[in-house]
């Protein structure tokens, strides 16, 4: 997959948080395009800062596209949006401008879709500084064995006007991720097994395991480094 580069965040102003009252949501919305399938999860988050008619939102929904002996397979899709007036307008897609999904592939006997896939929204976070927040997303995908987890952190890169990655944490089999609200900053913390360079995918150095993954002084920082910490690009090829 394509990978990206975030650059330097530059906003004209950065509306503080603490103590303001956030700007109210339309109290009727509508989608542009309409998220694809069915939505699972959404997510409010201010990722250009605080003001006026300033929401995005993240959506996590999936489509079915097709069954077979019994079994439904299921295209996952994270979309998001920037509103306009009461429109919430496309702006990043993924499978399409990137990661963190897989497109499906049909198996050669056209009897099956692969990867199977999964996602959620964590939540939206100030993690890189107060005043703007980032969207939190987790994702699975696997084939023949347990697959693969993901959780990717999603910004806003005002100088090229895109959504882009500002991190992505990669982790076999299982990778949960929790917004730890301080004075002094978000954090996320990570859990889920921790496999060293030789521990096969069955059985991993330690079944459970947790790091917690700052931003700070212009760097992600994990603490253990216990899993594969991508910055401001998503794991995949």
């Amino acid at each position: 997959m394509q990978r990206f580069r975030l650059g330097l965040l530059t906003l004209a102003a950065i509306f503080a948080f603490t103590g303001t009252t956030l700007a109210e949501e339309p109290p009727s919305f509508s989608y542009s395009p309409q998220p694809p399938g069915t939505i699972q999860s959404s997510q409010v988050v201010y990722l250009a800062g605080q003001a006026m008619h300033s929401q995005w939102r993240g959506v996590v929904s999936k489509k079915l596209v097709g069954t077979s002996a019994g079994m439904s397979f299921y295209q996952w899709y994270v979309s998001i949006y920037a509103i306009n007036d009461t429109t919430y307008q496309l702006k990043y897609q993924s499978p399409g401008n990137g990661g963190p999904y897989d497109k499906l592939e049909r198996t050669s006997d056209a009897s099956m879709w692969f990867p199977a896939q999964s996602g959620s929204i964590v939540g939206a976070a100030q993690l890189m500084g107060p005043g703007i927040e980032q969207l939190v997303v987790s994702t699975h995908q696997a084939g023949a064995d347990c697959g693969s987890a993901d959780i990717t952190i999603f910004a806003y890169d005002a100088k090229k006007q895109k959504v882009v990655p500002a991190a992505s944490i990669e982790n076999g089999c299982d990778l949960a991720a929790k917004i730890v609200h301080a004075s002094n900053g978000d954090t996320l913390v990570l859990s889920g097994p921790y496999y060293n360079a030789t521990a096969p995918m069955c059985c991993p150095t330690m079944p459970k395991a947790s790091a917690t993954l700052s931003y700070l002084h212009g760097k992600w920082v994990e603490k253990p480094n216990y899993y594969k910490l991508y910055p401001n690009s998503f794991p995949h090829p």
